[in-house]
């Protein structure tokens, strides 16, 4: 691992915008278990005909930490 990809993203749609937050809640506390320095966590929920559109993209500062957080989602 050469630190090149520290970035985990996430895009899913859901029927509503609670879900939605729900699952943003979820996610940032499954990234903050995992994080030795603060993650960094941008995010947007988008309404659109389809429903609720959540884009989270967090940023570890090491390589490890991403994929520590990645397999913990499986």
């Amino acid at each position: 691992m050469d630190n090149t990809d520290c970035t985990a993203s996430y895009r899913h749609l859901f029927a509503s915008q609670g879900e939605a937050e729900a699952m943003l809640a979820t996610l940032t506390e499954k990234a903050r278990a995992v994080e030795s320095e603060p993650c960094q966590i941008t995010s947007s929920i988008i309404e659109s005909e389809q429903g609720y559109e959540l884009n989270i993209d967090f940023v570890f500062c090491c390589q490890a930490e991403t994929l520590i957080f990645q397999l913990g989602l499986r």
